[in-house]
């Protein structure tokens, strides 16, 4: 009698098997990496090599954000300073200090401050720093009040829903293009903000994408 089936097919439970497992160990293997204090935690605050503190530089000085972070407006994403950018102000203050040993360091060698990123996306999403800051979103709706940081910390969850909450609301998060980087500015009242909100919507065109290739490309 004729074998009702061919021989290859003896090996497709053993190759569903086998795909199946890939699929599974892949999304384990994805969600532990993305589910890490790194990538998800709100509070998450890694020992960086040089204490930097935000609120003397930034709360108590005034240093406007993009004096470091020069690309914030003009890139899709914010650069760290290099050690140069740091010792423009302390080859006078504090020049010795050393707790600033790393700093003077990376100067004389070239080699960059291995500075531990703190708000880092995963590689499948897509954002732009430029587009946000440019169209009134200010840097305290997704890293916080980082002016009155010591140390700074993820303050924000930064997760889809983060993201959407704000596409589908943008009117709730626009302010003036000059407050932008005032991290301690906002409207009189949630009505004003809301008013004045939908009235940058308008004027500037906002639209921000909701479907899954705006931000996954």
């Amino acid at each position: 009698m004729a074998n009702l089936f061919p021989k290859w097919s003896n090996n497709v439970p053993r190759n569903v098997i086998i795909a199946l497992s890939i699929v599974v160990l892949s999304i384990i293997s994805g969600m532990t990496y993305y589910l890490t204090p790194k990538y998800s935690d709100v509070g998450y605050q890694p020992i960086q090599p040089v204490a930097f503190d935000h609120s003397l530089h930034v709360g108590q000085l005034g240093i406007d954000c993009r004096y470091c972070h020069t690309f914030v407006d003009r890139s899709s994403f914010s650069n760290i300073p290099d050690a140069a950018t740091c010792m423009n102000c302390h080859n006078q203050v504090l020049a010795d200090a050393p707790a600033l040993a790393p700093i003077r360091e990376s100067v004389a060698s070239g080699d960059p401050v291995k500075w531990v990123k703190i708000h880092t996306m995963p590689d499948y999403v897509y954002f732009n720093h430029a587009v946000h800051v440019n169209r009134g979103v200010s840097c305290v709706e997704c890293h916080g009040k980082v002016n009155e940081m010591p140390v700074v910390f993820r303050d924000k969850s930064l997760t889809m829903q983060f993201c959407l909450d704000c596409h589908r609301n943008p009117q709730n998060a626009l302010r003036p293009l000059d407050k932008v980087y005032d991290l301690d500015w906002k409207a009189e009242s949630p009505e004003a903000q809301r008013k004045m909100g939908e009235k940058f919507v308008h004027d500037w065109k906002v639209n921000p994408p909701v479907s899954c290739s705006g931000c996954h490309r």
